[in-house]
């Protein structure tokens, strides 16, 4: 028994030993020796205890490769869908889209940071709020949901309609910006400002990582407060060195390096969208996929093979017309609009509604052919490539203090600021920028290889005479609003022209059938479009955010995944 314990005494030393080493090489260069985090040798800065944690509200898609595509007969006769093999990187996606209930905390907290009583925020609330007036019909008695379906609590837990995609993404911002704050909040780095009454402090992370030091300010906007930034990261003091007063910031600054902040969150990528959709992991056998999947879940029925619940709808759509719910006392789908989340059962991934309930902005530009030549790993289309605007003294430049708000006007009359106030400044990279870059050329990919000089049969054109010729996409062009000479009100100008598209620039692509639409929809690989700027009662949304580190959390296995 003596010998056995001396034995494992001896292991448990080794472990110990091993650990330590393990540990203060970690906090060792392992090329030059120099020791990080340590004011002996510069405190130059090491982080290396991040783990990667799901975000509130979402579940991990692992990446990897799927066929993008069209499984049924194109009855549509667009050759839009067909299939192509993708690569999609692991991520994060909201298990449900996003409720009435939470775009409505989103509506408030703009209220109140930017009140609609001062003349220079008072388009910004208004250009949050959801279109309830989608529920209308000329032919219809529908009142009772423009006035309900967002604000009642009978509602609070459906999914949130009437959002353009403009509003879509500008959520997505402003989600990244308030989990910061909360996550800064609950580890003591900042004060909660929201009980020093001084929620009207509008926070954004890039600035919080570029300009601390202006971004809090009193309720007047003109004194900067330094007592609610009161602690970063600890650091070792150097020998000598005088301790920080009580109420001085201690350690230092927080940056990218640390691995605290949340990633941003935006909208899914088209192929993000149909990869989480489609959740081909359940068809894996081994290395391969046992056919492809007509719907979110598996099977090429509708309704629930379950013993306790066969001949359940396994989503809320149209089934045919006039045919929205089914027969009173036996309802096919339970709902004849948006029916609360989670009400259907989840696909492989642990997603809810990705075939029906309502389809679901993704953050692509619409093009009729997605070109795999161009671009097999992690497509996306919409790329704008931006930098921080920098004042003549090496700052950045802050929106609403260094320069004025500018507002767009959209073809529906809507106003809406271009940034926020209090953001920093982002303009386009310039040609100089993208100098002997082999990766990409200029600032707007939007059209690129598709709408752009070298796409188009004028590709020995110059820039100049390209611009004088009629577009690839004959789409209308947005409206103009001008100022009637006689009666000096606002007039909108229409496109008068002949089109032969509604394709352009500010077109986007929605996926997933919804309550209003019929079977054929609920494909994931199904793909529609609109304009950015329009909204619909059967369009919704759900955030992703990137997966930092390796692609999954646990070890691989032989077997079929079932979940």
């Amino acid at each position: 028994m003596k010998k056995i314990l001396n034995i494992s005494i001896v292991i448990l030393t080794t472990i110990l030993f091993t650990s330590c080493s393990n540990n203060k090489s970690s906090n060792t260069s392992r090329l030059t020796g120099l020791s990080f985090n340590d004011p002996k040798n510069g405190n130059y800065i090491k982080n290396g205890s991040f783990e990667s944690q799901t975000p509130l509200g979402m579940v991990l898609v692992e990446g990897g490769s799927f066929t993008m595509g069209q499984v049924q007969d194109d009855v549509m006769f667009d050759w839009n869908t067909t299939p192509k093999k993708m690569h999609v990187r692991p991520f994060f996606m909201d298990e449900t889209e996003v409720t009435n209930s939470e775009y409505s905390l989103y509506v408030q907290y703009t209220k109140d940071v930017f009140s609609p009583s001062e003349e220079k925020y008072k388009h910004i609330y208004n250009s949050v709020l959801p279109d309830t007036l989608v529920w209308r019909k000329s032919l219809g008695n529908t009142d009772i949901l423009t006035q309900n379906y967002f604000r009642h609590p009978a509602y609070a837990e459906y999914p949130v309609v009437g959002v353009t995609w403009l509003q879509a993404n500008e959520y997505c911002k402003w989600r990244t910006n308030v989990v910061n704050l909360k996550k800064l909040i609950d580890k003591g780095h900042i004060k909660n400002i929201f009980e020093l009454d001084s929620t009207r402090n509008f926070f954004d992370t890039d600035r919080f990582l570029s300009d601390s030091d202006n971004l809090f300010k009193k309720i007047d906007g003109k004194e900067r407060d330094t007592t609610i930034y009161k602690r970063g990261v600890r650091i070792r003091r150097g020998k000598g060195q005088a301790k920080p007063g009580k109420d001085a910031f201690q350690g230092r600054k927080i940056t990218q390096a640390d691995g605290i902040l949340q990633q941003k969150y935006r909208l899914p990528t088209e192929a993000e969208w149909e990869f989480a959709a489609k959740a081909v992991a359940e068809n894996r056998e081994y290395n391969n996929i046992r056919g492809r999947k007509k719907y979110a879940w598996n099977g090429k029925y509708t309704r629930s093979k379950d013993k306790r619940y066969r001949g359940d709808q396994l989503a809320n759509f149209k089934q045919g017309k006039g045919a929205y719910s089914g027969l009173p006392g036996w309802s096919s789908d339970g709902s004849d609009i948006p029916i609360e989340i989670k009400s259907y059962p989840p696909n492989a991934f642990g997603l809810y509604d990705m075939s029906g309930n309502v389809a679901e902005w993704v953050a692509d530009i619409y093009r009729p052919i997605i070109d795999n030549e161009a671009n097999d790993f992690n497509y996306f289309r919409g790329n704008i490539f931006t930098k921080k605007l920098i004042n003549k003294e090496g700052k950045v430049v802050i929106v609403g203090d260094d320069i004025a708000v500018e507002y767009d006007t959209l073809p529906n009359g809507s106003i809406r600021p271009k940034q926020l106030p209090g953001a920093i400044k982002y303009i386009p990279i310039t040609k100089s920028d993208a100098t002997f870059r082999t990766n990409f050329s200029k600032s707007d990919n939007l059209n690129i290889s598709d709408g752009d000089l070298n796409s188009s049969r004028f590709y020995e054109d110059d820039q100049d005479r390209f611009a004088s010729r009629p577009s690839m996409y004959n789409s209308p062009k947005n409206p103009t609003r001008v100022t009637d000479a006689n009666s000096g009100a606002e007039v909108i100008t229409v496109d008068a022209k002949k089109r032969s598209t509604l394709i352009s620039d500010q077109t986007r692509v929605y996926k997933g059938g919804s309550w209003a639409d019929r079977e054929y929809w609920l494909d994931p690989a199904q793909r529609r479009y609109l304009p950015e700027y329009m909204a619909t009662n059967f369009i919704g949304f759900r955030c992703v955010t990137d997966k930092l580190g390796p692609m999954e959390y646990r070890k691989k296995t032989n077997a079929v995944r079932s979940r």
